[in-house]
């Protein structure tokens, strides 16, 4: 049948590499037999099997001690690497123990952080045996070979086939600590007299904002980088300097004090968040609920 992956004569089993990287840590097979345990016969028995398989001796055998010949230390690393994967693969599928669905998402670092994940409780409440499975991403999702039934990303990481819903434009806006700017908004040339917060992946926004203005954008580089908006929020309300940030990760900040806008400008940027999933998630009920869900709390932020 097209598509399915039919194990190789020399795949070595799970129970061999178990074997293989036992004895290379104990040095023995009787240690390694302790340390799995099993007899001292099953673990060499296993050895010598994946030795067969592979063509290659991963041992030196001397006064019954085992040590790894240069095949076996080329093979250890990556027979490791497999079992700890597997390992993780294997708790990260038990954790969904007793859900009746998981929703599988790709999210923006700072829109996760600062925005979504505060708010995931109430959407949870409202559709109770539905778990979450939330990794960060900058890059475009390829769901075609990645395990993600949605997305939300900005515009530009559109995929092709996939269903693309409209969240949010990406309004930037500056913001500083309230002690750093007493007297409030600034103009746009006073700004330049205060350290600059870096965004290290988008290290055009200060440049472009100087920009809009008819400001030379040269100084406006120099600050303290940081690699995500959210660490940039936090460092502006430590007093670090300004951040121009996405409004909506400045959104809580500015509500409740622990920030102001140095700035009455804002810096469009052409880009929007976007709920992005595929053609398999949209029959999926708890894709729906959830697309219908995130679609309302984002039209309420500003009512």
């Amino acid at each position: 049948m097209k598509g399915t992956r039919v194990r190789k004569a020399y795949t070595p089993s799970v129970g061999e590499l178990e074997a293989f990287c036992s004895c290379a840590r104990a040095g023995t097979t009787t240690g390694a037999a302790r340390d799995l345990g099993l007899t001292q016969s099953a673990v060499s028995r296993s050895i010598a099997t994946l030795e067969d398989r592979l063509g290659v001796a991963l041992f030196l055998r001397a006064r019954q001690r085992l040590s790894l010949s240069a095949a076996g230390r080329a093979f250890l690393a990556e027979a490791e690497d497999l079992l700890t994967r597997l390992d993780a693969a294997a708790t990260g599928v038990m954790a969904f123990a007793g859900q009746a669905a998981v929703l599988r998402m790709a999210v923006l670092p700072s829109f996760g952080r600062s925005w979504l994940i505060p708010r995931l409780g109430a959407f949870a409440a409202t559709t109770p045996g539905v778990g979450f499975d939330v990794a960060a991403r900058l890059a475009p999702v390829d769901f075609e070979t990645a395990p993600f039934d949605l997305a939300i990303q900005r515009s530009q990481h559109r995929s092709a086939g996939a269903h693309h819903l409209h969240l949010l434009d990406e309004d930037m806006v500056a913001v500083a600590a309230p002690a750093l700017i007493r007297g409030g908004p600034l103009p746009d040339g006073d700004l330049l007299a205060l350290p600059l917060l870096q965004q290290s992946t988008r290290p055009g926004l200060w440049p472009d904002w100087f920009r809009a203005a008819g400001i030379d954008p040269r100084r406006s580089l120099r600050g303290a980088r940081f690699d995500h908006f959210d660490m940039v929020v936090d460092a502006a309300i430590a007093g670090l300097g300004v951040g121009l940030v996405p409004e909506i990760i400045a959104a809580t900040a500015l509500r409740d004090g622990r920030l102001r806008q140095a700035s009455t400008r804002r810096l469009e940027t052409g880009q929007a968040y976007t709920l992005i999933y595929p053609d398999r998630s949209a029959d999926r009920p708890d894709v729906a609920r959830f697309r219908d869900w995130l679609s309302a709390e984002i039209a309420g932020i500003w009512a």
